[in-house]
């Protein structure tokens, strides 16, 4: 009755309630922050794009004279321990991290909406079995299971793709089978099953197609994981190889030079991960919570 009180009498005197300010300032708030991460976003995908085929710059061409150089306007980030152009190895790097994340979201999604959909549509023993699989690799630490999987072959693209990709895919498992489960009470399931619908047919036209928005949120939040993943793989000498340029290869090769006092070889690489990362799960969280508002958005699934 206070609170009423107080914002009746700010009313009157021509002064917005507080409850109301707050929630001004709150969506201006969150605006700013849609905003800001759509730019970033919009900044990388077309640095990705644009800069390889337009620079005449060699990223891997060596220059011993002007190694370890700190940033200035020939070198806006500086230069490595050969003389090579950071911010160009930078973009370079960012190009395979985003490749290597989009695949591997790609591919943990569709395992995770495939077996997600079976549990949840044919239930049952099937669906108690699945989600025992899936609590079972869910208590083994990616990136140690990440490991073991990348030890198996030679380093490169792909063995990180499948390393990230058959460890990542068990939160949308999860999101999918809560999903169909959900679905699969709504009055249109039933009476197709009435109908004389097989469960695959009900399964195909009902259950995948309502639970592809959220198949499709999880692939987006799944990719700054991926790139994270990637970047440490590539750091512990495990993913690509090291004349390859990632963002985890530049971060694992600068270690020296940090040591000594350079710290631009570090940091650059370094912001090229958390910014854009930071950027696509922003953006992934206010996609959230349009799709349901109840839920706060979070940063990773």
């Amino acid at each position: 009755m206070a609170e009423q009180a107080v914002g009746a009498a700010r009313a009157v005197a021509g002064q917005a309630p507080q409850w109301r300010t707050h929630g001004v300032r709150r969506r201006s708030t969150r605006a700013w922050r849609i905003h800001t991460s759509a730019v970033i976003v919009s900044v990388v995908v077309l640095a990705v794009l644009l800069v390889p085929p337009l620079t005449q710059l060699d990223q891997q061409a060596v220059d011993l004279a002007a190694k370890l150089q700190p940033p200035y306007w020939a070198h806006p980030f500086g230069t490595d321990d050969v003389g090579r152009d950071l911010l160009l190895r930078s973009v370079y790097g960012l190009r395979v991290s985003l490749l290597v994340g989009v695949v591997a979201a790609v591919v943990a999604t569709v395992i995770g909406t495939a077996v997600g959909a079976l549990a949840g549509a044919l239930g049952g023993w099937v669906d108690r079995g699945v989600m025992r699989v899936v609590d079972t690799f869910s208590s083994v630490p990616h990136l140690l299971l990440g490991v073991f999987i990348v030890a198996m072959f030679r380093p490169g693209v792909w063995p990180v793709v499948i390393s990230v990709g058959l460890t990542h895919w068990l939160s949308t498992a999860r999101i999918v089978r809560a999903e169909v489960l959900s679905l699969r009470s709504r009055p249109y399931v039933d009476a197709a099953i009435s109908g004389g619908s097989s469960r695959w047919r009900v399964t195909a036209r009902h259950l995948l197609p309502g639970v592809l928005p959220q198949a499709a949120l999880a692939a987006v939040l799944m990719v700054p994981h991926a790139i994270w993943h990637e970047s440490a793989l590539s750091f512990l000498g495990l993913g690509l190889p090291t004349h390859q340029a990632s963002l985890g290869t530049l971060v694992q090769t600068a270690r020296g030079s940090l040591l000594a006092g350079d710290w631009w070889p570090t940091l650059f690489p370094g912001l090229f991960i958390i910014v854009p990362t930071l950027a696509v799960a922003g953006l992934a969280g206010a996609w959230r919570e349009r799709l349901n508002p109840r839920r706060r958005s979070e940063l990773t699934l």
